[in-house]
């Protein structure tokens, strides 16, 4: 690179979106910023006793241009003048009902506050019975549909949501021209487009949750899905045949959203991904090593030379798609529905009385209260873990990490978590700990699933939030694992991967590997087993699994 040459990673996460600019060159990071949702924040349009979690694309609209906005006055005089490029990921499946010409039906007028006109985010699980019935239906067509993602539909995607939301709402039926994923919108708005038909869709998405293959020549044909349900007559008509690689350019940023955004007209903007596509880029991920993108949830990442595949099909697993990833590598993902959310639910457990007794008093001011409060459930993960790292791994209480279902291996998303080995000496920390390790024994799961059909996993990267901020989670997790994590430096792999794959698509770098080895910072901590730890985890790791298939096995047969 003969000039400087900024680019734009903008990382769409469940809580808030982040964006940095990022010099090429060298990876080093410009200017980054971040935006809570606030209609999010607030709770509003979502109902978590019945599992519907819906996101307001003004949160997105407002999000991406405070963020940006925020970054180019960062950067200082001159800065837009630099940037030539600009990449976004965002989570998935989170797919929203869309008229012909691409806009959300909540921007339409009549829809605004109607939650189903709304992205449907990843973690919502209203489609439960949409999913099993796709799995039922595929079970009896003469064409394995399923074989490219571990064998199992998930409520978590793209057509079970789509089904449920045309069941549950006429009037987002009849105004329902096209299904799109958020990682497809953000980059079709950008670039002004004006016909969904003409949207590029990323080969990450519609490969790992929409059932797009080459080997079927695009999506299932209209057939399998009109036996499904009349209501999905047609609409492979208006979905897409073909999809994109996220290092090719989706088009250029319109001279409306370049004033906007304050940047220049005519920049690259290009295709999008999921966040852990692109994070476990940013993480500079390995062939054969996982990359866990660790937050709210996990999403682990695999990549192997195609060659190396062949014909190949892992069972269990949230999909494997050529190119999802990395060009020309098979890109596998499996992943957790809770991880972070479950040490979440156990601190907002604890803090219940903070928030709901403290009207009992007259005593105490309420700001004052409100500010302890929040300082006291702040902390109070932090302090759960120090605690509970005293603890042997030896302890009667014992947990299943269902709590938001299974998704990786085998997705189930109507199981139930558990608790066991209760008694009047288990304490906070205690059941803080039983919960910790079995999100471990959900990783383990998943690395079993690689392993047991001959897909070697030779090492682990951690990333995001967790990795970053828990060295108690990260030490357990290469306990349980019996292998070492290395935890990237980075503290946004996300943001900075949507950066490395706009560098490509701006035709900085001929290949995303080398944008990755120019731009990847490297690994700052790594953990290692405990050899003395082994002998009792692999013995719980066994009561584990016993738990989750008895659970399993109850919760289906009284279903």
């Amino acid at each position: 690179m003969k000039e400087t040459n900024w680019v734009i990673g903008v990382d769409f996460g469940t809580d808030s979106v982040r964006a940095m600019i990022v010099d090429a060159a060298n990876g080093d990071e410009v200017a980054s910023a971040i935006f809570s949702y606030p209609r999010w924040r607030d709770g509003l349009y979502c109902d978590p006793q019945n599992q519907r979690f819906r996101q307001h694309p003004l949160d997105y609209i407002e999000g991406l241009e405070d963020t940006i906005r925020s970054c180019l006055r960062q950067a200082g005089p001159g800065a837009s003048g630099m940037i030539c490029a600009l990449s976004i990921d965002s989570t998935g499946s989170t797919p929203v009902a869309v008229d012909s010409g691409g806009t959300p039906l909540s921007l339409l007028s009549g829809f605004e506050q109607d939650p189903d006109a709304m992205f449907v985010l990843w973690k919502d699980h209203t489609a439960v019975l949409e999913a099993s019935e796709i799995n039922r239906h595929a079970a009896n067509s003469t064409e394995d549909y399923l074989q490219f993602v571990g064998g199992v539909y998930s409520s978590e995607w793209f057509w079970a949501k789509l089904l449920h939301i045309l069941r549950a709402n006429p009037a987002v039926r009849l105004a329902c021209y096209s299904w799109v994923e958020h990682c497809d919108w953000i980059p079709f708005l950008l670039c002004g487009g004006s016909r969904v038909a003409e949207m590029k869709r990323s080969v990450c998405a519609a490969g790992h949750k929409a059932l797009w293959s080459a080997e079927f020549g695009g999506l299932p044909p209209n057939a399998f899905f009109s036996s499904l349900d009349k209501l999905l007559d047609g609409f492979t008509d208006r979905l897409f045949t073909r999809t994109s690689a996220a290092s090719e350019g989706a088009g250029r940023l319109s001279p409306a959203w370049a004033e906007r955004l304050g940047l220049t007209k005519g920049l690259v903007v290009g295709v999008g991904a999921f966040d852990a596509h692109m994070g476990a880029v940013g993480g500079q991920i390995e062939p054969y090593h996982l990359s866990k993108v660790m937050g709210t949830s996990t999403c682990d990442m695999l990549v192997a030379p195609l060659a190396d595949m062949g014909n190949k099909l892992v069972r269990g697993i949230c999909g494997q798609v050529p190119g999802s990833i990395l060009p020309g590598m098979m890109g596998m993902e499996a992943g957790q529905s809770a991880f972070g959310d479950s040490y979440a639910w156990f601190r907002d457990l604890l803090c219940w009385p903070l928030l709901h007794v403290h009207s009992l008093s007259s005593d105490t001011d309420p700001e004052r209260y409100k500010s302890l409060a929040g300082e006291i459930s702040a902390s109070l993960i932090s302090e759960l873990s120090l605690q509970a790292a005293r603890l042997p791994p030896a302890q009667p209480e014992f947990a299943l990490d269902w709590l938001n279902g299974r998704r990786s291996p085998d997705a189930n998303q109507s199981l139930k978590a558990a608790l066991v080995g209760l008694q009047l000496g288990s304490d906070a920390p205690r059941l803080f700990r039983s919960i910790v390790e079995s999100t471990c024994f959900g990783a383990k799961a998943i690395v079993d699933c690689f392993t047991s059909q001959h897909v070697p996993v030779r090492g682990l990267i951690g990333l995001g939030g967790v990795a970053k901020k828990s060295g108690f989670v990260m030490q357990m997790m290469a306990d349980i694992l019996e292998m070492p994590i290395r935890i990237h430096r980075s503290e946004q792999t996300c943001a900075m991967g949507a950066a490395m794959f706009a560098a490509t698509a701006a035709g900085l770098y001929g290949r995303v590997e080398e944008a990755m080895e120019a731009m990847g910072k490297g690994f700052d901590v790594q953990y290692l087993p405990e050899p003395s730890h082994q002998a009792e985890y692999r013995r719980r790791y066994n009561k584990y699994r016993q738990l989750g298939n008895f659970v399993e096995k109850e919760f289906t047969a009284a279903q």
